[in-house]
C-alpha cells in the first residue's frame, strides 16, 4: 500500500487528496497520514499548496455541495487518526457526487458522516443557548465549551444576527475567540482572560429571568432525567437560568 503523508492542515490534506486522486488509479489503496518528522517515518510527504486546495474544495463543491459542507464539517471536530477516512470519502465524493452520504456502509463514509454529524448538531445547538452578558463598556459577551471548534461558523452566523453590536464569543477550552466591532469580524487566540465587570442592565435582566424561571417551575413535576436529556448539563455553566450559571465573568485581553 502507497504511504502519503500531510502537514496535518486541512489545506494541506486537500492538496494532498488532490494530488493522490489524480495520480493513483486506485485511492482505496493508498493510506494517508500526518507528518510527525520522524527519523524512520515512511511515505511520499506531498507539500501543502494553498492554490491547488482551494481550486480542489471549489470543485468539491460544485459537482458535491453536501459532501463539501459535509469535510468542512468534519475538519471541526479536531478527530485524530481518520485522514485516510477522509481521503477515501473524497474519492468516493468525485465519484458518486453527494449520493456518497447515503453509502453508510463504507467504513470511511460512516466515520466522517458521522463525525461531521456530531459538529453540525453542536453548532446548530450553540446557535440557540449562546448566553450573551451586556458589559458594563457596553460591549456583549459570551462563553462557551464546545467539544468541537465551532468558534469560526458560529461567530459568522451572529456576524448576520448581531450587525449593530459590538460582542465577543470565548472559546474557554481552546482559549480563542471571535471579536465583532464596528462591522469587521476577527478570529484569534486570547492571552488572558479575568473578570469582567457586568453592567447594572445586564445584572437587572440575570435577576428578573432567574427569578421568572424558578416561579414557573412546578417542584412536583421535577424531572431532572428528562431536563438532562434535553439540555445536557455540559452546557448548563454559562445558561444564566440553570444553576451554576452566573460564575466567573471575564474580560479578555488580546
Amino acid at each position: 500500500m502507497n504511504r502519503y503523508l500531510y502537514d496535518g492542515t486541512p489545506e494541506g490534506l486537500l492538496a494532498a487528496a488532490a494530488f493522490i486522486i489524480a495520480e493513483e488509479a486506485d485511492p482505496e489503496g493508498v493510506s494517508l497520514a500526518e507528518r510527525e518528522n520522524t527519523l524512520f517515518e515512511e511515505g511520499r510527504f506531498i507539500a501543502p499548496d494553498p492554490q491547488i486546495a482551494e481550486t480542489f474544495f471549489n470543485r468539491l463543491r460544485r459537482e458535491a455541495p453536501d459532501a463539501a459542507s459535509t469535510f468542512y464539517f468534519f475538519t471541526l471536530a479536531e478527530k485524530d487518526g481518520l485522514d485516510t477516512s477522509l481521503l477515501r470519502y473524497l474519492a468516493l465524493s468525485f465519484r458518486y457526487g453527494d449520493r456518497v452520504n447515503g453509502n453508510l456502509t463504507h467504513p470511511a463514509v460512516r466515520d466522517v458522516v458521522t463525525i461531521s454529524r456530531k459538529v453540525s448538531r453542536e453548532l446548530h445547538r450553540f446557535k440557540g443557548i449562546l448566553r450573551f452578558e451586556k458589559l458594563r463598556d457596553g460591549a456583549y459577551l459570551a462563553r462557551m465549551e464546545p467539544d468541537h471548534n465551532i468558534l469560526q461558523p458560529l461567530a459568522l452566523h451572529f456576524s448576520k444576527r448581531l450587525r449593530a453590536e459590538d460582542w465577543f464569543i470565548y472559546d474557554v477550552c481552546r482559549r480563542t475567540a471571535a471579536r465583532w466591532h464596528r462591522g469587521v469580524l476577527q478570529l484569534g487566540a486570547i492571552e488572558q482572560f479575568t473578570a469582567p465587570a457586568l453592567s447594572e442592565e445586564e445584572k437587572k435582566i440575570q435577576a428578573l429571568w432567574q427569578g421568572f424561571f424558578r416561579s414557573i417551575a412546578i417542584p412536583d413535576r421535577r424531572n431532572p432525567r428528562m431536563q438532562r436529556s434535553g439540555m445536557p448539563m455540559k452546557y448548563w455553566k454559562y445558561l444564566t437560568e440553570q444553576p451554576g450559571g452566573s460564575i466567573n465573568r471575564g474580560r479578555l485581553k488580546q
